[in-house]
């Protein structure tokens, strides 16, 4: 490596300090390790609003699915017919139905659950489910 030349301050008179051979190269230590905590935040970061995104996909799918069982229920009253109308809407949300229970009021309730895209392995969960109910108020 050629040495560098030497610079001069303007009107001192005096050279400036030239940095120890030691010291050399330290920024670049220090700037790669800022960078790789920087992409590991993002990382973080990503994976936290993909779990925040499947729980609201998840919530909205519950409740949009347990609607659609409610008003099956109150419009024909079979309940086999009302969980599959709603496991139906539950599927158009990108949702998969866990469980449908009518009970004797009329009311429905529904469990739902998305897969969240980005996963942090003991951070963020797989999935996230979500419970709704509808119906008459009690």
């Amino acid at each position: 490596m050629r040495p560098s030349t030497p610079r001069w301050s303007a009107g001192s008179g005096r050279r400036l300090h030239r940095p120890r051979a030691r010291e050399a190269g330290s920024a670049t230590v220090a700037t790669l390790g800022g960078v790789g905590v920087l992409v590991m935040l993002l990382g973080a970061a990503l994976a936290l609003a993909s779990a925040s995104g499947a729980a609201h996909r998840a919530r909205a799918a519950a409740d949009l699915g347990a609607l659609a069982a409610a008003s099956s229920v109150q419009a024909t009253g079979d309940a086999g017919l009302a969980c599959a109308r709603g496991a139906d809407v539950v599927a158009r949300n990108s949702a998969r139905q866990v469980s449908c229970a009518v009970a004797a009021d009329g009311s429905v309730t529904v469990v739902a659950q998305s897969r969240v895209g980005l996963t942090l392995s003991g951070v963020t969960p797989a999935t996230a489910q979500i419970t709704a109910r509808a119906g008459p108020a009690p």
